[in-house]
C-alpha cells in the first residue's frame, strides 16, 4: 500500500461522517431561493392589482363597470342618488340624506292605536301587518311608537341628539355627524311624510318576524346594517317603510333597499 493509499485508510468513518455534514447544502439553499422569489411575485402581483383598483374613478370596477349606486341617476350630477322616481308613486317617494321632502307636501293623516298618525292610505296593510305580527309577539299587539312628525318634532329630536354627544365631548360638527346616523336632519326624515313607522313589541322576536314578512304588507325594512353606506342611516330595526307590496316584494327577494331598487327602475324604464 503506497503512503497515499495509507493516508486514506486511517481517517475514520466518524470523521468522514463530519466532513460530509459540513459541506454546505446548495441544493436547499436553491429550493428556498425559489419558494422565497415566488412568494416575492405573487406578493407584488397582487399589490399591483390593489393600486390599479384604488386608482379607479368612484363607482368604476376593475373591469370598467360603474356600480349601481354611483351611477344611478340624480337630480344634482354632483350628489350621489337617485332621483324620486315617478310623481304618481306617492308611495315610492325618496326621502333620504340627499332627498328633501317634495315641497307643499301635506300628508292626509290618521290616528292608529296609541295616538300616533300614519298617512290614511297605509293604515290598513299597517293594520294587518301589526296583527299578523302578534304571532310573533307573545301574542300581543305591537305598536306603533312613532309615525308622522312634523317640521318642529324632528327639529326637537335631531337637538336633542347632538347635544348628547356635545355632552360626550364630541365638538359640534362631530356631534352633528353622530347624530344623523340616528335622527335625520329635519326636512330629510321619513317620518315627515307619514309613510313610515317605528314599531316596539314585547319581544325582538317581532323584528325577526316583521323582516321575514313585512313585504307581504307593503313595508320594508327601510334600515338594514349591511346597506348603511346607501342609505346613510345606521341598523333600525324597528323603522318600517310602507311602499307596497309589488315593490316590497321585489326589494325583499333581490335583497335591494329603496335607493338600489329605484336605480333598477330607472334604468327599465329607459331600456
Amino acid at each position: 500500500m503506497d503512503e497515499k493509499n495509507v493516508r486514506y485508510s486511517n481517517r475514520s468513518p466518524r470523521r468522514m461522517q463530519k466532513r460530509r455534514r459540513k459541506q454546505f447544502p446548495w441544493e436547499i439553499m436553491l429550493a428556498l431561493i425559489a419558494v422565497v422569489a415566488a412568494f416575492l411575485f405573487v406578493f407584488m402581483t397582487v399589490i399591483d392589482q390593489l393600486s390599479v383598483l384604488t386608482a379607479l374613478p368612484p363607482g368604476e370596477s376593475a373591469a370598467g363597470v360603474p356600480s349601481t349606486w354611483d351611477e344611478a341617476p340624480t337630480d344634482d350630477p354632483a350628489e350621489g342618488s337617485p332621483a324620486v322616481a315617478d310623481d304618481t308613486d306617492w308611495n315610492l317617494v325618496l326621502v333620504n340624506d340627499q332627498n328633501p321632502i317634495p315641497e307643499n307636501y301635506e300628508p292626509d293623516l290618521v290616528e292608529v292605536a296609541g295616538g300616533e298618525k300614519v298617512d290614511r292610505r297605509i293604515y290598513d296593510p299597517l293594520m294587518e301587518m301589526l296583527e299578523a305580527a302578534k304571532e310573533g309577539n307573545w301574542d300581543q299587539l305591537p305598536m306603533v311608537v312613532s309615525g308622522y312628525r312634523t317640521q318642529e318634532k324632528q327639529q326637537s329630536l335631531y337637538d336633542d341628539k347632538v347635544k348628547k354627544y356635545e355632552k360626550q365631548g364630541y365638538s359640534k360638527e362631530e356631534a352633528k355627524e353622530m347624530a344623523e346616523q340616528w335622527v335625520a336632519v329635519p326636512g330629510y326624515s321619513e317620518h315627515q311624510i307619514g309613510l313610515a313607522v317605528d314599531i316596539n313589541g314585547a319581544t325582538y322576536d317581532v323584528y325577526l318576524w316583521l323582516q321575514a314578512n313585512s313585504y307581504k304588507y307593503g313595508f320594508i325594512f327601510r334600515y338594514p346594517g349591511y346597506k348603511t353606506d346607501l342609505t346613510g342611516v345606521a341598523e333600525e330595526v324597528w323603522h318600517y317603510r310602507y311602499v307596497g307590496v309589488e315593490a316590497a316584494t321585489e326589494m325583499y327577494e333581490q335583497g335591494l333597499c329603496l335607493e338600489e331598487y329605484l336605480v333598477e327602475r330607472q334604468r327599465e324604464n329607459e331600456t
